[in-house]
C-alpha cells in the first residue's frame, strides 16, 4: 500500500541518527507578522436558541434566544480569494453545557491589515452545518431526544429535531480536511472518531474509531475502561500532500504513556480504514506544554505542530509552533522538532497588531494553522466564547478570535529541522 514520502524512505537514515544520539534542531528561521483581522466576541447567526446550559463569565451569560455564536474556530481550511472555511468545535466547551450548540462550519472573508493598511475585520456567513440526516451515526443524538438532557425540561428546538442537525454534546470536532471530490473528514475528540460528510456537513458513513482507543465522552463506552485522557482525542489532524493520507494525531498521551508522548496514525480516507492501528509516528511535548493543538502539511515529508499550554494573558508561558520531518527523529524515536515561531514574541517591524515591534498572541487556546502561500501562514485562536480573556484581561471581556499572517523567509516546503 502507498505511503506518503518519508514514512518508509529514511529508516535507515533514522537507526543512524539514533545511533549516534540524533541531529541538533536549527534555530528558528527568520519571520514576521505581516496581516491581522479580528472577529468581535459577541459575533452570532440566526439559529436554535443556545447557551441555556453554559452558565456565564467575562460579563456575558446565556441563553442567546434565537442566535448562535460564531466562536470556538478550532481549524482553518483556505480557500479563494483570501477566504477561509472556519470550523467551529462543540461549542461552550464540554459535552454536558453544549446540546444546543449546533456544530457549524463558517466562511470567514477578512480584510486584512497589513504594512499597507486595511480595516482587520472578518465578514463571515455559514457555509455548512453538520447533519445526520440518513440517521447514519450509530448511537443516540440530541435531535432524537424530547429534552436537551435527561435533568432538564427545555425542548429539543425543531430545527435540530427536524433536520437532525448534529449538536456539541453529540460530537467535539477539532480537526476537518477537504478530500479531492468535495468531502470532508472531521477529527472528533469524543471518541475518538472520524467522522465524513459530503460538502454540506450530511453524514456520509458512521463514524470510525479508533482501534483500542476510548475516552470518557465516547458515546459507545459501556463497561469499556476509557484510555484517551478527556479532551485528549483528536485535535489536530494533517493531509498529505498529495491528498491520499489522513494523520490524527492525540492532543494528549494516553493513560499510562510516556510523559508528554503523543500518537500519530495513518488513515486512508479512500478505505476509510487504518492503515494500522500502531501509530506511524509518535510525538513528545515540550515539559511547559500540555497538549497539541494543530498538525498540518508543508512538503511531503515535513509537518507543523502547535503546541500550547494551559494559560492565558500575562501567565501565557508556551504557545509555539514546531517543525517536524517525518524522516528525522531523535535518540529516543521521537519526531525531531524545530520551533520555527513562539506566539508570544513574533516580530512585528511595521507595528501590523498595534504593539510595537513585538506583537504577542497569549490566549489559553490557539487551535488553527492553515498554509497562506508559499512563505506564509495563517494562525487563528479559539475564543472559547464568552469564558477566554487573554487579549482585555483589565477590561474583564471576552476574547475576540484574531486571525494573523506570519511570512517566512523561506519557502515553507524548503523548511528543515536541522
Amino acid at each position: 500500500m502507498k505511503k506518503a514520502a518519508g514514512t518508509l524512505a529514511f529508516v535507515a537514515v533514522m537507526t543512524q541518527l539514533a545511533a549516534c544520539g540524533g541531529p541538533t534542531p536549527a534555530p528558528p528561521p527568520d519571520h514576521r507578522l505581516v496581516g491581522f483581522a479580528m472577529l468581535p466576541a459577541a459575533s452570532f447567526v440566526d439559529g436554535p436558541t443556545s447557551g441555556q446550559f453554559a452558565g456565564g463569565g467575562n460579563g456575558v451569560s446565556g441563553p442567546f434566544e434565537l442566535r448562535q455564536p460564531v466562536q470556538g474556530v478550532s481549524a482553518l481550511l483556505p480557500e479563494t480569494s483570501g477566504r477561509f472555511l472556519a470550523m467551529s468545535d462543540n461549542g461552550f466547551g464540554t459535552l454536558e453545557n453544549s446540546p444546543d450548540y449546533v456544530l457549524v462550519v463558517y466562511r470567514f472573508v477578512p480584510s486584512l491589515k497589513t504594512s499597507a493598511g486595511g480595516e482587520a475585520t472578518i465578514g463571515f456567513e455559514t457555509a455548512m452545518t453538520l447533519r445526520d440526516r440518513e440517521d447514519k451515526i450509530g448511537f443516540p443524538i440530541v435531535a432524537e431526544q424530547e429534552t436537551y438532557r435527561a435533568d432538564s425540561e427545555i425542548p429539543v428546538d425543531e430545527a435540530i429535531k427536524e433536520g437532525r442537525l448534529i449538536t456539541g454534546a453529540d460530537l467535539d470536532i477539532e480537526s476537518f480536511r477537504r478530500m479531492s471530490d468535495g468531502t470532508f473528514w472531521f477529527g472528533d475528540e469524543f471518541g475518538p472518531f472520524l467522522i465524513y460528510t459530503d460538502a454540506s456537513g450530511v453524514l456520509l458513513r458512521p463514524p470510525v474509531p479508533l482501534p483500542g482507543v476510548k475516552s470518557p465522552q465516547n458515546p459507545l463506552l459501556g463497561s469499556d475502561q476509557p484510555n484517551a485522557q478527556p479532551s485528549g482525542g483528536f485535535e489536530a489532524m494533517a493531509q498529505s500532500i498529495d491528498g491520499s493520507r489522513l494523520y490524527p494525531m492525540l492532543e494528549k498521551p494516553l493513560e499510562g504513556a510516556p510523559e508528554g508522548e503523543l500518537n500519530i496514525y495513518e488513515f486512508d480516507p479512500m478505505s476509510g480504514a487504518y492503515v494500522s492501528e500502531e501509530p506511524v509516528r509518535k510525538y513528545r511535548l515540550n515539559p511547559d506544554a500540555i497538549a497539541a493543538s494543530e498538525f498540518v502539511a508543508l512538503s511531503e515529508s515535513t509537518f507543523l505542530i502547535l503546541e500550547r499550554d494551559a494559560e492565558q494573558g500575562a501567565d501565557a508561558l508556551h504557545k509555539k509552533i514546531y517543525l517536524v520531518d517525518f524522516g528525522v527523529t531523535d535518540a529516543e524515536g521521537y519526531l525531531l522538532k524545530r520551533e520555527v515561531v513562539d506566539l508570544l514574541s513574533i516580530p512585528d517591524p511595521n507595528n501590523i497588531g498595534g504593539m510595537g515591534e513585538t506583537f504577542n498572541f497569549p490566549f489559553v487556546t490557539i487551535e488553527s494553522i492553515a498554509v497562506f502561500d508559499d512563505n506564509t501562514i495563517v494562525v487563528a485562536n479559539d475564543n472559547n466564547y464568552p469564558f477566554s480573556l487573554g487579549r482585555h484581561v483589565a477590561a474583564g471581556m471576552p476574547d475576540d478570535t484574531e486571525l494573523i499572517l506570519i511570512r517566512f523567509q523561506e519557502r515553507l516546503a524548503d523548511l528543515t529541522v536541522q
